[in-house]
């Protein structure tokens, strides 16, 4: 066994091989940029290297860098974990020259079915079905178009490099086909080095289900049941669960197998996950779309079910151990789902910040790599968390899931909880007739922020309540509206939540206060705080950031905008001030500008291509006009920052210009 591991991650899946490396007496060497120094995963360690600057290409996606740390620390094996470098055969083969065990299969299986034209053509000819269409190396664009137009529209286009979604995009005609090439070509460049593409035909009603396997040096390979990963917005997976729904007995065994034959026909050995794409239309027929040669995020599920911790089964096969478990040794019991929190807002844009505070539900597992003082920032995946609930029946783990979904509190940043409390309580979820296009069909409109009036009493309460520990405690300090010799003026709080605006009246000692004219009180110190009012009694928690105050009510976060100016702010991008701003709606890095300086463009034309947290954002003209630029390909801009303004033309007054808007290509990892 080995003596130390370096795990070559970061956040949420660094912790949890760190756990594991723990409780097998293994020590472990956590790798960190400048924007980690203090992250989890380093203080969980039992030592730390720093790699490099916070951007991925100078630090945790650098081999040399890498290597250098674990040959410094003294390790004697890599755990790649997942993204990064866990599918770079390079990776793989310098671990190897340089005498570190890298904790997955082979540079050959890594490298064939990292590339998804090899991998399409190499299981098709072990008998495996692949989905119908034209995986050849190097096609031109041109060549492109042939095929989709043999294979007979809606068809998907996907890179051959990679994995987790990003770069497919579904066309559904002929004339969107050339756009679509083009920015799959730029997101697949940027995020892999390598722009192939290849054409599928795009199944109608199409459910992803994935089957996890376990593969030794010793020629035994098994696998651990499916998992149900349907739950996807624009191909990134949200929700995961085990097993689906779906599967009879029969089509589970058959599947199994073939996952097990397609893990066999490249000498697999390790933890691998092969996917398959199955019509709800006919479940009984499965097609092999592609092999994740790493552990999978979702990878928790069959943890829960089967009671086999998949980073033990890792180390011990990188260690040449044979495996200790039969195909007849895997039971599985009950069911299990997986919610992937991520630091995003209403319009699923990517979201940066402080975390100023944290608290997780302690009944079902998270792996979490945030707390408080984390600086979520645009270098890396948004994800900061996974939420598993694990229960007897599929309707019980939805339950449990939805309950820890409400008591999820996270300050500082904006986060998806709300959308996923949506998922997980939808009736076609629950009933588990969802396919892959379910949210971008049915659930992609945002969960509007929504406010009770117990939560803008907390929240006004809240704000007396920090003016009040800020003035003092003498008499004539107190901001209570009192007046020497006059009627008391009232204390006013402009607050907003989303489109919602209210001014609130608060009078008194916060823990004895008249708001808008009832009695309300909020007790207590610190996140944790008790409201009592006309008809409620309930604990709250509160945060502020300095730009906001977040409330919890029990059931969701809501962050309030404190307004100053007695609510007075200055307009963004409103075409009546003249020259509409277009600004940048996530810190990110301008990737492509189809419009040169000075250009006309019409409403809805893009003018820029912003990336950020690898998902790329068009931002578009809001009315026809001139452009002027005001940032250049691969200038870094922050959040909100003016990219670009727009001069209406003469005809602007007449036309019917489309809100100002952000159009997106791409994916989240």
């Amino acid at each position: 066994m080995f003596q130390t591991v370096l795990i070559a991650n970061r956040g949420e899946i660094a912790v949890r091989i760190i756990r594991t490396l723990r409780r097998l007496g293994i020590r472990s060497v956590a790798v960190y940029s400048d924007a980690d120094a203090g992250a989890p995963h380093v203080r969980a360690a039992d030592t730390a290297v720093r790699i490099g600057p916070a951007r991925a290409s100078d630090s945790y996606l650098n081999i040399d860098t890498v290597i250098d740390a674990a040959v410094r620390s003294g390790a004697d094996a890599v755990h790649p974990g997942y993204g990064f470098l866990s599918e770079n055969a390079a990776f793989a083969e310098a671990c190897a020259a340089h005498g570190l065990t890298y904790i997955g299969p082979d540079a050959h299986a890594t490298e064939i079915m990292g590339d998804k034209i090899r991998a399409k053509q190499q299981v098709e000819s072990d008998g495996v079905q692949g989905i119908p269409g034209r995986a050849v190396a190097g096609m031109t664009d041109e060549q492109l178009e042939a095929a989709a137009a043999d294979v007979g529209y809606p068809v998907l286009v996907k890179p051959s490099a990679g994995g987790g979604g990003k770069g497919m995009v579904a066309v559904h005609q002929a004339a969107d086909l050339p756009d679509a090439l083009l920015a799959a070509r730029r997101v697949a460049t940027a995020a892999f080095g390598d722009d192939t593409l290849f054409i599928e035909r795009l199944v109608t009603s199409p459910r992803h289900i994935e089957v996890q396997i376990l593969a030794d040096a010793h020629g035994t390979v098994i696998h651990l049941g499916e998992r149900e990963c349907s739950l996807q917005r624009r191909h990134q997976k949200v929700i995961e669960e085990a097993p689906s729904a779906l599967l009879d007995t029969a089509t589970r065994e058959r599947i199994g197998q073939a996952a097990c034959d397609v893990a066999r026909s490249v000498n697999y050995t390790g933890a691998g996950t092969v996917e398959f794409l199955v019509s709800a239309n006919a479940p009984d027929e499965f097609f092999f779309m592609e092999m994740n040669t790493r552990l999978q995020v979702e990878h928790p599920v069959t943890e829960l079910i089967t009671g086999i911790d998949l980073v033990e089964q890792q180390v011990r096969i990188a260690a040449g151990e044979p495996l200790a478990i039969a195909q007849a040794d895997v039971q599985f019991s009950g069911h299990a789902i997986e919610a992937r929190l991520y630091a995003e807002d209403e319009q699923f844009l990517p979201q940066a910040g402080r975390v100023e505070h944290v608290e997780f539900p302690d009944h079902v597992r998270v792996d979490s790599g945030i707390k408080d003082g984390t600086v979520v920032g645009s270098d890396y995946d948004p994800m900061l968390a996974k939420i598993i609930a694990h229960a007897d029946t599929r309707d019980e783990a939805l339950q449990k899931l939805a309950r820890a979904l409400e008591s999820t509190i996270v300050f500082g940043v904006t986060t998806n909880a709300a959308f996923l409390h949506r998922l997980v309580t939808d009736a076609e979820v629950r009933a588990g007739t969802m396919d892959t296009t379910t949210i971008d069909v049915r659930l992609s409109d945002c969960v509007r922020a929504h406010a009770d009036d117990r939560a803008w009493t907390a929240a006004a309460l809240a704000v007396h309540q920090e003016r009040w520990d800020a003035a003092g405690r003498g008499p004539w300090q107190e901001p209570s509206g009192w007046r020497l010799g006059a009627p008391a003026l009232p204390v006013l709080t402009r607050l907003r939540l989303g489109d919602e605006e209210r001014t609130i009246t608060v009078s008194g000692r916060p823990a004895a206060a008249t708001v808008d004219g009832r009695q309300a009180a909020l007790t207590g110190t610190g996140p944790a705080r008790h409201l009592i009012a006309e008809g409620i009694d309930t604990p709250v928690t509160i945060g502020n950031d300095g730009a906001r105050l977040w409330v919890h009510d029990g059931q969701s976060t809501l962050a309030f905008e404190v307004l100053s100016r007695d609510g007075e702010r200055a307009a963004r991008s409103e075409i009546e001030n003249g020259e509409p701003e277009l600004r940048s709606p996530m810190p990110g890095t301008v990737v492509a500008v189809p419009v040169e300086n000075g250009q006309t463009v019409q409403a809805g034309d893009t003018v820029m291509v912003i990336e950020a947290m690898k998902m790329e954002h068009h931002i578009t003209a809001p009315t026809p006009g001139t452009v002027t630029l005001a940032a250049s390909l691969n200038q870094a801009v922050a959040k909100d920052a003016i990219v670009a303004t727009i001069a209406p033309a003469d005809t602007a007054a007449d036309s019917d210009a489309p809100h100002p808007g952000a159009r997106h290509e791409g994916d989240n990892a």
